[in-house]
């Protein structure tokens, strides 16, 4: 597994937890990172992405509640979630590649596995 995503769980409604996604020196020094979601029954969709120089892309969905930061000395990739709602819930991939192609909404070809988030009302 060349991203190590960690950090799902359950919360309740308003709660917060954050994503955690661990990788190579040289795959997170030349990508960008990012965070989709894919919910029962719905398409997978960008949640978060971030440069590797540090600009940002937010769903509308999270814009304000959601923070994506990324960690150099560290090789790591954070998706801090606050405000949780019951519309979050989904299983959440961490995903790296060209800026672009994760902002079209495609990922690039590093790959997570799946963390859970399940926000209860």
């Amino acid at each position: 597994v060349q991203l190590q995503a960690s950090g799902g769980g359950l919360v309740q409604a308003g709660g917060s937890l954050r994503l955690s996604c661990a990788t190579s020196e040289s795959i997170f020094s030349l990508n960008a990172m990012g965070w989709f979601r894919q919910a029962p029954g719905r398409q997978r969709e960008l949640v978060a992405a971030i440069a590797v120089g540090g600009a940002t892309t937010y769903a509308d969905s999270v814009k304000g509640r959601f923070s994506i930061s990324r960690d150099k000395a560290k090789n790591t990739a954070y998706l801090q979630m606050n405000v949780l709602k019951p519309e979050d819930t989904a299983v959440y991939y961490c995903n790296a590649g060209p800026t672009w192609v994760l902002v079209a909404g495609t990922g690039g070809n590093y790959w997570g596995q799946g963390t859970e988030v399940t926000v209860s009302s």
